[in-house]
């Protein structure tokens, strides 16, 4: 198990990637925050979805999961189609608007990834992926456990570590 202290300088590398993100978002095209990029890419992956199954893949509240939908939904980037199992519920579908700002998104990510990582080895680029992955899963493995440890408890490593990027994790656009 790690240090004390690596736990306290991964803490610090955390804030300083906030850089990264912002760095990221400042590339966007105007009109598609990170949210949205993430409801166009999670479509892309996964496929036609109802809005419980897409707040499920962005790890985050249906309020927030709403939000994020009808600002793509007014754009003409997805299409809402009742679902015909539940007619209460809608069926989420990427238009070919949604797939063209998709694939923007890509280029945009994409251009700034290979200046900026230049330098990289493919072989440090994929072991970065693959620990960004790795911690993701980590994370969503520990969603049912209180988020608070008592102040006597240490932290427990993982029982068997993830090497497999996990299907819940979002592309470079969020």
């Amino acid at each position: 198990m790690a240090e004390q202290a690596q736990y306290e300088e991964l803490i610090r590398q955390f804030s300083a990637f906030g850089a990264v993100k912002r760095e990221l978002g400042r590339i966007m095209p105007s009109g598609c925050p990170s949210g949205s990029g993430a409801v166009l890419t999670l479509l892309e992956r996964h496929g036609d979805m109802r809005m419980s199954k897409l707040a499920e893949l962005l790890a985050v509240d249906m309020s927030v999961t709403s939000r994020h939908v009808a600002h793509v939904a007014e754009r003409g980037w997805i299409q809402r189609s009742p679902d015909p199992a539940d007619k209460r519920s809608r069926i989420l579908r990427l238009t070919p608007a949604g797939r063209a700002q998709l694939e923007e998104l890509s280029r945009r990510t994409g251009r700034l990834l290979a200046e900026r990582l230049g330098d990289w080895s493919d072989e440090e680029v994929a072991q970065l992926t693959a620990l960004m992955a790795r911690l993701r899963a980590s994370f969503d493995d520990c969603r049912a456990v209180p988020a608070a440890l008592p102040a006597d408890t240490e932290p427990r490593p993982p029982a068997s570590p993830v090497l497999e990027p996990s299907p819940r994790t979002p592309a470079t656009t969020q």
